[in-house]
């Protein structure tokens, strides 16, 4: 994964912790919420860059399926999509990519993991939109081991929806994408949805691989 080319700033202990939480997140439910991954400003500095606001000039209609049998169905997912591209992604959105390396070799080294990169894109969901009940990994690929999303929705309310669910053993688990928050989980194991939202909903979406791209 590519990270911005100043020079590599020690890890902080706020960021220390936080991915300590998502390992044992992991490794005790499948899963981790964890809030303010980004703060306040760096999500306003990724919502500033050409990309989020041209949206709906240069995001393209999601399909379902691998690259081998993609197919457009709005009756199953109704987001749009860009890719990042590591190498000529803007820098706030660049330390995001810089966060989720550092994460993976956390992940690698105290989980005994063998994660090699991450393919992440740029996700908004317009009004009276949703992603039907499904789980991430491929059945004829199953590069993809997790799922990471980090929500970019300022001042989200409740009464917004939008909420991810997840349906785990103990039934169903509801998480709100407010501005910042990060989850993470296995995306072998956990189905999930996104449920209809009233305002526009902004991500960043991606997965963590054990291949490299």
């Amino acid at each position: 994964m590519e990270t911005p080319t100043s020079a590599p700033q020690p890890m902080t202990t706020q960021f220390q912790f936080q991915i300590e939480q998502i390992a044992d997140g992991l490794v005790e439910k499948g899963y981790s919420v964890i809030d303010h991954f980004l703060s306040s400003h760096e999500v306003n500095s990724i919502l500033q860059t050409d990309e989020f606001k041209n949206a709906k000039l240069q995001f393209k209609k999601a399909g379902i399926g691998n690259q081998q049998d993609k197919q457009i169905n709005e009756g199953i997912r109704g987001d749009y999509i860009k890719w990042i591209d590591p190498q000529t992604a803007p820098l706030s959105v660049a330390l995001y990519l810089k966060r989720l390396g550092e994460l993976l070799q956390y992940l690698n080294k105290s989980l005994f993991l063998s994660l090699k990169d991450a393919e992440v894109h740029m996700t908004i969901y317009p009004i009276g939109t949703f992603y039907k009940r499904h789980l991430d990994q491929f059945k004829a690929d199953d590069h993809r081991k997790l799922s990471v999303i980090c929500y970019l929705n300022i001042d989200w309310a409740e009464s917004d929806g939008g909420q991810l669910r997840m349906h785990l053993p103990e039934g169903p688990t509801d998480v709100l994408p407010v501005s910042g928050r990060l989850v993470c989980f296995r995306s072998d194991q956990i189905e999930h949805e996104v449920l209809v939202a009233t305002r526009e909903r902004l991500s960043l979406t991606g997965w963590i691989v054990d291949k490299k791209f």
